[in-house]
C-alpha cells in the first residue's frame, strides 16, 4: 500500500467558472433559438407589446440618443480609454500605455467579430419593421448594441477599478454597468430587438471578457512594471559637502586634533552648561 498522498484537485478560478457558465448559457439559448426557427419566445412578444404600449415622443427621442452611444466610433474611444486608465495609478508613461490601449481595442474588435459570425449563422428575424422606432439592419441574434455596450462597459470598469481606489472605482464601474443596461434596453423599447437577443449579447460579452481580461491585465502589468521611479533630489547638505555624492551623507571628521579640541571646549567653565 503506497503512503503517497493524493494530488490536490485543481479548483477553478471564479473567472474560469464565469466563462464556462456564460458559454454554457449562450449555447443553450442559441440552441433554443435555432430549434424555434428564430421565432420569438413568449417573453419576447410580451416585452415587445409592453414597449409599444408605453412609447412617447420624448421617450423615443431619449432612447435614440442613448442607443447611439452603443455603436460607432464612441465604443472604440471608450475601449481605448479603458486601456489608458488601467495604467493611470502606476503613472506609466504615455509611450508604455500604447500596447495596453491596443490590447483593449483588440479585445473589443475580436469580440465584435465573434458576434457577427454568430449573428450570420443564426440569421434570426427582427420584430416587425412597422414597430421600429430606429434604423436597424441584418439579423437580430445576438444584439449588436447589447454585446458591444457590455464589452465596452466591462473594459471600462476594469480600467477604472485599476485607476481609482476604493469606493470611487466601484461607483464608476457601477455606472458603466448601468450605461450598458440602458443601451441594451433601448433596443427593445425602440422595437428592433427581442429580449432574448439582449440576453444572448450579454452572455457572449460576459464569456469573452472572462477569457480576455486576465490576458489584458498581464499586458497592463508589464507596462506598469517597466515604469521608472522618480529620481531623489539630493539635499543641500549633500550638494555642498566636499566630496559627497548624491544620496551619501558627508563623512564624519575623525581627526584626533578635532576630538581633543571638542573635549577641551566642553571642559571650559562658562560654556553654558
Amino acid at each position: 500500500m503506497s503512503g503517497r498522498a493524493p494530488a490536490p484537485r485543481a479548483v477553478p478560478t471564479p473567472r474560469a467558472t464565469l466563462a464556462a457558465s456564460s458559454a454554457a448559457g449562450l449555447a443553450v439559448l442559441t440552441a433554443l433559438v435555432a430549434s424555434a426557427d428564430g421565432r420569438p419566445f413568449a417573453v419576447d412578444t410580451a416585452a415587445h407589446a409592453e414597449a409599444l404600449a408605453h412609447r412617447s415622443a420624448a421617450a423615443v427621442d431619449a432612447a435614440r440618443l442613448l442607443t447611439a452611444t452603443g455603436t460607432g466610433v464612441t465604443v472604440y474611444v471608450l475601449a481605448a480609454a479603458a486601456g489608458w486608465f488601467a495604467c493611470h495609478r502606476a503613472r506609466v508613461p504615455a509611450s508604455r500605455r500604447v500596447p495596453v490601449v491596443l490590447a483593449a481595442l483588440a479585445v473589443l474588435g475580436l469580440g465584435q467579430t465573434i458576434r457577427i459570425g454568430l449573428r450570420t449563422a443564426m440569421d434570426r428575424s427582427r420584430p416587425p419593421a412597422a414597430d421600429w422606432a430606429a434604423h436597424a439592419h441584418e439579423a437580430s441574434f445576438p444584439s449588436g448594441h447589447a454585446t458591444t455596450s457590455a464589452l465596452v462597459a466591462g473594459l471600462l470598469a476594469w480600467g477604472l477599478l485599476r485607476a481609482l481606489p476604493g469606493a470611487r472605482g466601484r461607483v464608476a464601474a457601477a455606472c458603466c454597468g448601468l450605461w450598458a443596461a440602458g443601451v441594451a434596453g433601448t433596443r427593445v423599447f425602440l422595437g428592433v430587438h427581442w429580449v432574448s437577443d439582449l440576453v444572448g449579447g450579454w452572455l457572449l460579452a460576459t464569456c469573452w471578457l472572462a477569457l480576455t481580461l486576465p490576458l489584458l491585465a498581464r499586458v497592463a502589468g508589464r507596462a506598469a512594471g517597466g515604469s521608472t521611479a522618480p529620481v531623489r533630489t539630493a539635499s543641500r547638505t549633500e550638494r555642498t559637502a566636499p566630496g559627497a555624492t548624491a544620496g551619501t551623507p558627508p563623512p564624519r571628521d575623525r581627526s584626533p586634533v578635532r576630538r581633543t579640541a571638542v573635549r577641551g571646549s566642553d571642559a571650559t567653565p562658562g560654556s553654558g552648561e
